[in-house]
């Protein structure tokens, strides 16, 4: 992985690199690795996450295709002139 530094601006930098980090998911794994995971464990968690995984997706194709409302969106803030 790779960032690069602009006008020795470290602290983008930083702030791109642990953005990227986030993404890949590298503190998630460094996290559930400072401690021993049961194989029996491991199994439900990963299981519980395809089943997260595919209600997820299932809940969007849905939404595409108009079967349930999609999420609610937040109406735009009134500016006020002050």
């Amino acid at each position: 992985m790779q960032v690069l530094v602009r006008d020795n601006n470290i602290e983008q930098a930083l702030r791109v690199l642990k953005k990227k980090l986030q993404r890949e998911g590298v503190f998630r794994e460094m996290k559930a690795r400072r401690a021993y995971e049961k194989p029996s464990e491991k199994r439900a968690r990963e299981k519980g996450e395809a089943v997260r995984r595919a209600r997820k997706a299932a809940r969007k194709l849905a939404q595409r295709e108009g079967l349930i409302p999609g999420p609610k969106r937040k109406a735009p803030a009134a500016r006020s002139r002050a």
